[in-house]
């Protein structure tokens, strides 16, 4: 999925279908390092979206060690704030952050990262005002265009939402990440049909990856057709992985609609050979 994050369960699993929005718009390569700066600079791995708990706990450790040394390097505050994100530790990351803008102030990819933590920690508002001034207008970043979008879906926003998602599809057509954000809008407005239609548009982009296969699930399980949801679920994850994931679904759908409906609408389709 190129560098991007942001999907529905992203290995690690999210409370929500607007949080997974955010969080798969505002991703980005938090884990290269792509200037020169003062210190040591832990090298991650493998993408952080990627790792177990046990190579989370190692990373965050690791990289949490080196920022105490030096909590003004933006590579290092930024990798920080994104790990103990991922580990479910948001107002710790934007306290983080919070310190590395305050010495980075014009540093585009700190304010973005200070946006995203802004973000997961609710402050949208204040998000949206950041991830603004990350922004060079002559040279607009369609991951920030992207994010804009994410973060005006939660407020209720869907129209603005989607015209920035789609101003972020002219900059980079076809980006997956951007086409799995339209579809989750979609899907926060009730109008999953649509949703499904730019989320299979979205996981047959040689760039997906299964995150953004997880909200295809969502949208397909949302119709009752949860085999199939399950199907796609698993794909290309291990055991236990798939198995969390398929839990979570469950639990999911069980929130829209009760799960014995949505199996019930199911069977009924099978039955008619109608979804």
């Amino acid at each position: 999925m190129s560098c991007s994050e942001n999907s529905l369960f992203k290995t690690r699993l999210l409370p929500g279908a607007a949080a997974v929005l955010v969080v798969l718009a505002l991703a980005g390569c938090s884990t290269t390092k792509d200037r020169m700066t003062t210190g040591s600079v832990p090298k991650l791995t493998k993408p952080i979206e990627s790792m177990d708990d046990s190579e989370l706990r190692g990373a965050t450790e690791r990289v949490g060690q080196a920022y105490e040394k030096n909590p003004r390097d933006p590579v290092n505050g930024v990798n920080y704030a994104n790990l103990l994100r991922m580990s479910g530790r948001d107002a710790q990351a934007l306290a983080v952050m919070q310190q590395v803008a305050i010495a980075n102030p014009s540093d585009r990819n700190v304010l973005a990262a200070y946006g995203k933590a802004q973000a997961a920690a609710g402050q949208l508002q204040q998000a949206l005002d950041t991830i603004g001034r990350a922004q060079t207008p002559d040279r607009p970043d369609w991951k920030l265009v992207s994010a804009e979008g994410a973060i005006l879906d939660q407020l209720g926003r869907s129209s603005d939402a989607r015209q920035r998602y789609r101003a972020a599809l002219d900059i980079q057509p076809n980006e997956p990440s951007i086409l799995s954000n339209l579809g989750m809008s979609y899907i926060l407005t009730g109008d999953v049909r649509t949703a499904e239609t730019y989320l299979r548009q979205a996981a047959g982009q040689p760039g997906a990856d299964s995150r953004v296969r997880q909200n295809l699930a969502l949208a397909v399980g949302l119709q009752g057709r949860f085999p199939e949801a399950e199907q796609i679920a698993r794909r290309e994850l291990s055991q236990q992985q798939a198995d969390a994931n398929v839990a979570y679904l469950r639990s999911m759908l069980s929130q829209q609609n009760s799960w014995q409906k949505l199996a019930a609408k199911d069977s009924n389709g099978a039955a008619t050979g109608t979804n």
